[in-house]
């Protein structure tokens, strides 16, 4: 049916980034938006809060948040008309299986409603409050090639009933979607889904660590998309999951309280020395890198002499040789060789110590190339199945910095657009920067990408 009101639809003031409540009852069921206002009322029979503001505010165009029907009030019919279709695509987006898979190629920047020119999955996240954490975690896992396109399909994750996943799935078919009506979004309705799944662990308006998060995000994630028929299998664990072999050398009075806390087929053996070795196989999803401790004295000119180390340094740990002391749950030597490798590695850099009084930050730079890191050259790697060719060359997608004082600072993440090579440092504002400027910054969490 026609409708006369089609000309007071509003686009510049819909959106759709808010929970899906009603503005004065306050309940989800049954929700309608107003086109003409933006703001979300429940239900359009007579007594309404829907019927109610058509007659008080005279705005009669309303869509339904879960069918997406628009329907005329007070009048009540439905209407059918095409020039709604780009409503219905920014309330829900949608992908083609064949969009999807080519979406690293697209180059077109889009232009939204307000002006801004937005390169689609290089979208502004708004920080609602000291939630800087949580933006450069989402915007690092865009990067994630295999990860986006699996959340871009809901078809892929209906089977769960977890309203995290449908809330991340939400969120990463908004930051892809070329035809959104502001250059920027806000994670409103995932941070409220992050709140309830973390049991207010990770809030808005509590800074938290993005390491201690991006562990959280993945391991949820995982145990709500885990099928039946693959019992431990997910999509994060095809993206990130690698294994470890961990040496431990534990003095014999220690060994007879810790054998309940053994892994899962370790092997225990006697040396003479009074040492049982301990040797098992651990999955891992993300690498912490132990940094040098910073020096204690000041150069001439009286300021803290920031010290640099590669990469590769640091990397030692993983060596099979390198020996770390470990104190919890008991105290022993630990030594970590790496036996298979992730199709992306997350390496988090150990920048902050607590002790009893206070949380240190460690300032050292880390040299570490942007392109072309080659594991096989600095840590030894296990010989591949037949057939099959070593891949351990990886490429860096996404790094994430702090910026601060250690509890009072802030985050920030660079990330890579493929289509173009090119890097962009995402916030509210998205700019592009420099191969150059990526890695001469205070790097604190790394993704690398496994080269074809």
């Amino acid at each position: 049916m026609d409708c006369p009101y089609l000309d007071t639809v509003n686009r510049q003031v819909l959106n759709f980034d808010f929970e899906k409540f009603c503005s004065i009852s306050l309940s989800n069921l049954n929700v309608y938006a107003c086109l003409v206002c933006g703001k979300y009322y429940q239900g359009r029979g007579l007594k309404s809060h829907a019927y109610t503001h058509s007659l008080e505010a005279g705005h009669h165009v309303f869509i339904n948040l879960q069918t997406e029907k628009v329907y005329c009030l007070p009048d009540g019919y439905e209407i059918n008309d095409p020039s709604l279709e780009d409503i219905r695509h920014v309330l829900n987006p949608r992908f083609a299986r064949e969009l999807v898979l080519n979406l690293d190629k697209n180059r077109q920047w889009s232009r939204a409603l307000d002006g801004s020119n937005y390169l689609p999955g290089m979208v502004g996240l708004n920080n609602i409050k000291e939630t800087d954490f949580v933006n450069v975690t989402i915007q690092s896992l865009m990067r994630i090639t295999p990860l986006r396109n699996f959340f871009l399909i809901p078809e892929n994750y209906q089977h769960s009933k977890s309203p995290l996943v449908h809330r991340f799935g939400e969120l990463t078919r908004k930051i892809w979607h070329a035809r959104n009506f502001k250059g920027q979004i806000s994670p409103h309705e995932f941070l409220q889904a992050v709140m309830k799944a973390s049991e207010k662990r990770f809030q808005i308006g509590v800074q938290s660590d993005p390491v201690e998060f991006m562990s959280w995000l993945l391991n949820t994630l995982h145990a709500k998309l885990r099928s039946c028929k693959k019992k431990n299998w997910s999509i994060i664990y095809d993206c990130f999951q690698g294994e470890l072999e961990v040496v431990k050398d534990i003095h014999r009075h220690h060994i007879l309280g810790d054998q309940q806390n053994g892994e899962a087929g370790s092997q225990i053996e006697t040396t003479i020395n009074g040492l049982d070795t301990e040797t098992s196989r651990v999955p891992f999803l993300m690498l912490s890198l132990d940094l040098p401790p910073p020096p204690l004295f000041k150069d001439a000119m009286e300021k803290n002499i920031i010290p640099q180390v590669p990469l590769f340094n640091i990397l030692k740990k993983f060596d099979g040789e390198a020996v770390t002391e470990v104190v919890r749950p008991s105290i022993s030597r630990v030594r970590y060789r790496v036996m298979r490798l992730p199709k992306y590695m997350i390496f988090h850099m150990r920048r902050f110590t607590k002790n009893t009084f206070f949380v240190e930050k460690n300032p050292t730079l880390v040299n570490f190339p942007v392109k072309n890191l080659e594991l096989k050259d600095y840590i030894p790697l296990p010989k591949p199945i037949e057939n099959e060719k070593l891949r351990s060359k990886y490429d860096l997608v996404a790094n994430i910095v702090h910026d601060g004082k250690p509890g009072e600072g802030c985050h920030r993440v660079f990330v890579q657009q493929k289509s173009e090579e090119a890097w962009y440092m995402q916030d509210l504002h998205v700019t592009e920067t420099l191969p150059q400027m990526v890695a001469l910054s205070e790097a604190y969490m790394q993704i690398y990408e496994q080269q074809e």
